[in-house]
C-alpha cells in the first residue's frame, strides 16, 4: 500500500548523502551487507534511519524470541500496516534466513490462522496490541502468557511495533520500490 501523497525526497546513497546520512548508510550497509531501497529513503531523516537500525538490531539480539518468532511479529505488524515493501522483505528473510516454515509465512501473508499454535498466539497477540493501541484485555494477555510467552515479550512486541511503524509509514509515503532480491516474494494488501 502506498500513500496518495508521495514524498519528493530522493533516495540517499553513499555518493549523494550529506556526512550525517552517509554515516548512517554506512552503518546500515555494515549490518545488512547492502543498502536496501528502504534505507535510502529513510536516510532523508538520518535520526529515523538510525533509530530504526538500532531498534531492529536490539529486537533481533535481545528480544528473547527465536528467529521464526521475530519474523512472525515483524510480518504481523507489516501486514496490519499494509506495507507491501516490508511484507516482501520479511517474507524473503523468513524464507532464506530465519527458516520460518512456509505454511506459517503464507498464513500471515493471507491473513489466515497460523497452523502452529504458539506462533498463532504470537500473531494474534501482536495484532491485538495494534488494534487496541497497546490496551490488551486481561484475557488477551492471559492467552498470550498461556501460550508460553512472558510479560517481557509484551514489551519486545512494542519495540517491534515501533520500529516497523517507522519503516512501514516511511515506505507508504516514499513509495519505496522493491529491491530485486525481494521481488519473488512481492505482496499486495489484497493478496
Amino acid at each position: 500500500m502506498t500513500s496518495e501523497y508521495e514524498l519528493s525526497l530522493p533516495p540517499k546513497t553513499l555518493e549523494n548523502a550529506d556526512p550525517r546520512a552517509k554515516a548512517v548508510l554506512e552503518k546500515a550497509k555494515a549490518q545488512t551487507g547492502f543498502i536496501p531501497n528502504m534505507y535510502g529513503g529513510m536516510a532523508n531523516s538520518p535520526g529515523m534511519l538510525e533509530t530504526y537500525l538500532d531498534g531492529i538490531a536490539r529486537f533481533r539480539k535481545e528480544s528473547g524470541f527465536s528467529r521464526a518468532e521475530q519474523e512472525v511479529v515483524l510480518l504481523s505488524v507489516s501486514r496490519f500496516n499494509g506495507c507491501d515493501y516490508c511484507m516482501a522483505a520479511h517474507t524473503f528473510i523468513a524464507d532464506q534466513m530465519s527458516r520460518v516454515p512456509p505454511p506459517v509465512t503464507e498464513a500471515i501473508r493471507k491473513g489466515r490462522v497460523i497452523p502452529d499454535p504458539k506462533l498463532s498466539a504470537l500473531n494474534a497477540f501482536t495484532v491485538t496490541m495494534l488494534t487496541t493501541r497497546g490496551l490488551p484485555s486481561k484475557a488477551d494477555v492471559q492467552a498470550f502468557l498461556g501460550a508460553g510467552y512472558t510479560e517481557r515479550h509484551i514489551l519486545e512486541i512494542i519495540l517491534a511495533i515501533a520500529v516497523k511503524t517507522l519503516s512501514n509509514y516511511s515506505n507508504h509515503l516514499l513509495h519505496t520500490p522493491l529491491d530485486d532480491m525481494f521481488a519473488g516474494r512481492e505482496w499486495k494488501e489484497s493478496a
